[in-house]
């Protein structure tokens, strides 16, 4: 399982790292998982799809 979180790339910064502005799921190490998205809430949407909730198992 993986921790992601969502990491917003202004302009400035995306013409230094070469990719486009917007929304990203990034790792821990800073490193890009998905994106770009138009909104932090899309980007939030695609992190549960890759990196789904813990479900306990019923006995």
């Amino acid at each position: 399982m993986q921790n992601l979180s969502p990491r917003h790339v202004m302009t400035e910064e995306s013409l230094r790292l070469g990719v486009e502005s917007g929304w990203y799921s990034t790792k821990v190490s800073g490193t890009f998982v998905s994106g770009p998205h138009s909104s932090e809430a899309d980007c939030l949407r695609r992190i549960a799809e890759i990196n789904p909730p813990v479900t306990k198992k019923k006995s």
